[in-house]
């Protein structure tokens, strides 16, 4: 007796289909080799977590810009020349103190507040992040290597469709007197999204 299988088509390689889109979209009018030549651009030269350094290191030195950037994120930003897309309509930065710490996810994709703090890690995308660090924060930041004391408050922001959030690090003490340039240089993508910290103990002095 022979099973009669249904038969099967064979996927193209990721570039093949790729270049096929690409091909369509040039032929309809759409300018689609310049427009990945500028993401990839943004990507790699603009879209840097050194962005997102300069505005935690201008909020830790200027306090009325701080002010402001816990007020209305976007709108502070911008006053350093950084631009979100229309569709984040609020940026929400999470001031972490001595008591109290933030950590953000997306549990739904990898969102981020990529024009400020850079594109999402591979593990922030990972499922595993994804769902555990809402319902287990303490123990996922610890296997990342954050040791959080037990009477420090966690608190876990989910990114959404048109908000999206960056940490503002709790300043280290030992950087009293330094300049903009200096502290940004500490600055870390990690820790804007809240899986590190930059004080003593959790990170060694710099």
């Amino acid at each position: 007796m022979t099973t009669a299988h249904a038969p099967t088509t064979a996927t193209a390689p990721v570039q093949q289909r790729a270049a096929a889109i690409e091909a369509v979209l040039e032929e309809r009018g759409f300018k689609a080799a310049a427009a990945i030549e500028q993401g990839i651009h943004m990507a790699e030269e603009v879209w840097l977590p050194q962005r997102g350094a300069r505005v935690v290191a201008k909020a830790w030195v200027d306090d009325a810009f701080r002010q402001r950037l816990l007020n209305n994120g976007r709108d502070a930003v911008a006053e350093l020349g950084i631009e979100l897309p229309r569709h984040h309509r609020h940026l929400v930065a999470l001031e972490n103190t001595a008591t109290v710490h933030n950590v953000i996810c997306c549990t739904l994709c990898s969102c981020t507040a990529f024009t400020v703090i850079g594109l999402p890690p591979d593990w922030y995308k990972d499922l595993d992040y994804r769902a555990r660090v809402v319902r287990e924060s303490r123990t996922v930041l610890r296997e990342m290597g954050l040791h959080l004391p037990p009477d420090m408050h966690v608190r876990v922001w989910d990114t959404t469709a048109d908000t999206r959030y960056m940490v503002l690090p709790h300043r280290p003490a030992h950087t009293a007197g330094w300049g903009e340039e200096q502290l940004a240089a500490i600055v870390t993508k990690d820790a804007m999204i809240g899986v590190a910290r930059l004080e003593p103990p959790y990170s060694p002095a710099a």
